[in-house]
């Protein structure tokens, strides 16, 4: 079990060779010896043992019940029935003639119908070959009408009666016999001479039944056009023609209202049935006719259109129509099936192996190998390195940097292909580990913070975009981080009371305001009055300052405040003013932002009538006291 495709949607290589790349010849032989002598063996991985042919596989269909799987091919030409609840072959049958087609009539595998390349249908049961009956011309495809039980055979060629249309057999098997069958417009016959198979005769390629809803039939012809015939009427209802080349694949939905359509030219088209334009127009990009439709829906209630051709596989989207994702196998493809209700895949191929892929993504696995759950889930959780089972292709500079490179050319352990060398993988781990000591502590180490990362992007962080305050929108939804889960329409953002704060204009909040500069003293705004961030520093003019400065033609009323002290006798006070003070310190006090509550602030103490008058006041008498002795400090205080 490989990993495919590493991409979003991981695709598992479940049986079949690698889809990444191919294996070197000595790789492949060594793979061929005996499981006793190759220890490379031991890892391999088959879901269902011998699910391949000797050169190609033609058809492949899971039964309804789901316990069967049964599947042609050749050479020589036989089929092969798998039962699923022993992951083995239940028994291989040898028909006369390759298979072209197959149909399982019940819901296991014994009632079968076989189109054959030699114009004849083959009933099958458990004991052999039931029955065999010749048709009139080869048929294309099968389709079955359970409420009829009626087989119907689509056929290359025109009617002998001269119409010049095509035909669809009806064989009634509970009666036995053929019964009238349809006639389809293919254009008619090319060629004078009347015969019926000229080269580029018309046919009919194709059969579709919406078996469990409406059960209208369709059958898509070499001239681009889709016939719907009514079981019950036993005539044609409608047509949908104008389609680019011929229609090699049709599949209806579940519910019956939505036909998929493929073209001859690597076209696909979604119709509704009650509208004849397309809804969905999708290129297979390959230029190759489309051998198989299918609608897959996922776990999760998505609609998905599977499209494959000879080369690859595609799931589209089909309600946008965007790539889901591809699968591209090494062989050409014949034929791709769906086990229902899983993510399992399934294909016919060129290849002597035949392909099974697995999807977790499209569901789960069926129950008949659920163990593949837990194996996804393993290998989900190791490292992914590129190896060809027990080996490690490495390049030159890799062998430098782990000290292998003087071993090329000298030993059979590193092993010369293209650009590089192929390495044992348990030589390659012991010499990274030599290399490295640590490299498995930095591994887990590795994995730990991968785990840790991812389960904290999880935690999706809301972003609530408004009109109106979206820094304040953004502060209270920070006020959530803390929390397991973020919600954006929490508290007032979800509150339609409060709605208008974020839209209405008249409400937003005023940054430059003195009231919100109150509120959020902390917050530095430019606003249009010419408030700056200022830095703190001792040059940096104060918010009294800026005011004093925006006012040029007002008189400065500022007032210095003034600290009196006087002396033990008289009461006679000697005034220092605090700038003079200052001065003398050698402490800096830095203006702190935010003290503004109103539009100045101002100190004062109250002077003198004198003063004011401009009277000078006589000089304070010096104490006997303290005449003649030199002060210890510059402190006023010291003689209150």
């Amino acid at each position: 079990m490989k990993l495919s495709n590493p991409g979003q949607v991981p695709i598992y290589t479940v049986s079949g060779p690698s889809t990444a790349r191919p294996l070197p010849d000595w790789l492949t032989r060594r793979r061929n010896r005996s499981a006793k002598h190759d220890p490379g063996a031991v890892n391999n991985f088959e879901l269902l043992q011998e699910f391949e042919f000797e050169e190609a596989s033609n058809c492949v269909r899971v039964s309804e019940d789901g316990n069967w799987v049964m599947s042609s091919g050749t050479y020589k030409p036989q089929f092969h029935v798998h039962s699923t609840q022993e992951l083995s072959l239940s028994f291989s049958r040898h028909t006369k003639s390759e298979n072209t087609t197959f149909l399982m009539l019940s819901q296991d595998y014994t009632k079968s119908i076989h189109l054959q390349s030699d114009r004849s249908l083959e009933f099958h049961t458990p004991m052999g070959c039931h029955y065999e009956i010749r048709l009139p011309r080869f048929g294309r495809d099968l389709a079955y009408l359970r409420q009829s039980t009626e087989v119907l055979v689509p056929s290359v060629g025109l009617s002998s009666d001269g119409s010049g249309l095509g035909e669809v057999f009806r064989l009634d098997l509970e009666r036995g016999q053929f019964l009238r069958p349809w006639q389809v417009d293919v254009g008619g016959d090319d060629s004078d001479s009347g015969l019926q198979g000229g080269i580029n005769v018309g046919c009919v390629n194709v059969a579709a039944v919406a078996e469990s809803t409406h059960g209208l039939c369709a059958f898509g012809t070499s001239i681009g056009t889709v016939e719907f015939f009514d079981p019950r009427s036993k005539g044609r209802v409608a047509i949908l023609s104008s389609q680019d080349g011929e229609v090699t694949a049709l599949d209806y939905s579940k519910d019956g209202l939505s036909l998929a359509l493929g073209t001859s030219t690597g076209q696909i088209r979604v119709f509704d049935l009650r509208n004849p334009r397309p809804l969905l127009k999708r290129d297979q990009g390959m230029g190759l006719a489309i051998k198989n439709l299918i609608h897959l829906n996922t776990p999760t209630g998505d609609r998905k259109l599977l499209s494959a051709d000879k080369r690859i596989i595609k799931i589209w989207d089909e309600q946008s129509g965007d790539l889901w994702t591809s699968i591209e196998p090494m062989v050409d493809i014949n034929f791709v099936t769906h086990c229902p209700d899983s993510g399992m895949i399934m294909t016919a191929n060129e290849g002597k192996q035949m392909h099974s892929f697995f999807i977790p993504d499209l569901g789960l696995a069926p129950r008949w190998c659920h163990f593949l759950d837990n194996l996804v889930h393993e290998m989900e959780t190791e490292t992914r390195t590129e190896t060809y089972d027990e080996y490690k292709f490495l390049t030159v500079p890799e062998l430098k940097a782990l000290n292998l490179a003087h071993l090329i050319g000298k030993t059979s352990v590193l092993r010369p292909y293209m650009h590089g060398y192929f390495v044992n993988a348990k030589f390659y781990d012991q010499a990274r580990l030599i290399a490295n000591p640590y490299i498995w502590e930095e591994e887990r180490a590795k994995r730990v913070k991968e785990k840790v990362e991812k389960e904290r992007a999880s935690r999706i962080r809301g972003v609530k975009k408004v009109k109106v305050n979206q820094k304040l929108a953004d502060k209270i939804i920070k006020r959530q981080e803390n929390r397991e889960t973020v919600d954006v329409k929490a508290g007032i953002l979800g509150d339609d009371r409060f709605g208008k704060i974020f839209e209405d204009e008249a409400f937003k909040v005023d940054e430059t305001s003195h009231e919100f500069r109150a509120l959020n003293p902390s917050t530095i705004v430019k606003g249009a009055d010419g408030y700056m961030p200022h830095d703190l520093g001792n040059d940096a003019p104060s918010e009294v300052d800026s005011d004093d400065s925006r006012d040029d033609e007002k008189p400065s009323d500022k007032v210095v405040m003034q600290i009196s002290s006087s002396k033990a006798k008289g009461g006679q006070t000697k005034d220092t003013a605090i700038g003079s003070r200052s001065q003398k310190n050698t402490r800096v006090t830095k203006p702190r932002s935010g003290d503004l509550v109103g539009e100045k602030q101002v100190t004062f103490v109250p002077q003198s009538k004198s003063k004011k008058e401009g009277k000078p006041e006589p000089d304070a008498p010096v104490d006997k006291h303290y005449e003649g002795r030199r002060s210890a400090s510059t402190n006023t205080f010291r003689r209150i």
